[in-house]
């Protein structure tokens, strides 16, 4: 049976600047843990692993 999904917070005053702050400057991963990240991933979907993220 299927639990309960709890409704999304709203954020207010500080948390709520920060948040924005943060989603504003978003710094991209490096080349090389990106390619790890997907290597790892097509490992575990050869394997039929259900990844699905």
């Amino acid at each position: 049976m299927a639990r309960l999904i709890k409704e999304t917070p709203i954020l207010y005053g500080e948390e709520a600047r920060l948040f924005e702050l943060r989603a504003a400057n978003v710094k991209p991963l490096p080349k090389e843990k990106r390619d790890k990240i997907l290597a790892d991933y097509e490992f575990m979907r050869k394997r039929g692993v259900n990844c699905t993220f």
